[in-house]
């Protein structure tokens, strides 16, 4: 498994989830590393690169020294490495809550579906600046199927509900989020976002790390 290296370290750490259906909640955050897609505001494009090397059982092992509830696995894009997250999640007990961050381009194996109890998946739109398509119809129902997933999108303005009406999914589990990387874009997107979520009658997501820490990574 390759973790996301940060500085010089694989990429662990214990916070709160700072966005989605469980903002606030305590969790470990693993970050893995690879990524298919390359979307122009990433604030984790280190994440990209070659990634630092962990076998499951130690990963399990330091997971578990936390004694934390919950386990975020987060990217990169974390299916890149299904197989070894499967293995990883079989080494944890079931009493720890599962999120698996996904941009939604890769459906959940049928032993991850199984096991993942959240499912945070944030479609990416077309100012994401990818050249590959990064809205796959199929992929979403899957993840629709499982019963555990919400879909958060980060937009930038009205301009981008029309695409994300054309998916079709379920609204109460649609979460708009602003696109912000420091406090202050934080501060200056969110009313507009928000507009938008009650225009739509869809949930607002906050970028609690954000509004936090600003942009310090590893939080």
């Amino acid at each position: 498994m390759k973790l996301a290296r940060l500085n010089t370290e694989g990429e662990l750490f214990y916070s709160i989830q700072g966005e989605g259906a469980r903002a606030g909640s305590p969790a470990v955050f693993v970050r893995l590393a690879g990524c298919n897609l390359h979307c122009r505001w990433c604030d984790t494009k280190y994440s990209w690169a070659q990634g630092a090397d962990i076998t499951e059982e130690d990963l399990a092992a330091r997971i578990l020294s936390y004694n934390s509830p919950g386990l975020v696995i987060t990217g990169g894009e974390p299916l890149l490495q299904a197989p070894a997250i499967e293995k990883l999640l079989s080494l944890l007990p079931d009493s720890v809550f599962v999120e698996i961050e996904t941009n939604g381009t890769i459906a959940p194996t049928p032993a991850l579906a199984a096991r993942v109890n959240q499912w945070n998946v944030s479609p990416k739109l077309a100012h994401s600046g990818n050249s590959t398509p990064t809205l796959c119809a199929q992929v979403l129902k899957d993840f629709v199927a499982t019963g555990h997933a919400w879909f958060k999108f980060v937009v930038q303005g009205e301009e981008d509900w029309p695409a994300i009406a054309a998916l079709c999914l379920p609204q109460e589990r649609i979460i708009l989020m602003p696109c912000a990387t420091t406090r202050e874009q934080l501060a200056t997107a969110r009313p507009a976002v928000v507009d938008m979520c009650l225009r739509h009658r869809v949930r607002f997501g906050d970028r609690l790390h954000v509004a936090l820490w600003g942009d310090k990574k590893g939080v």
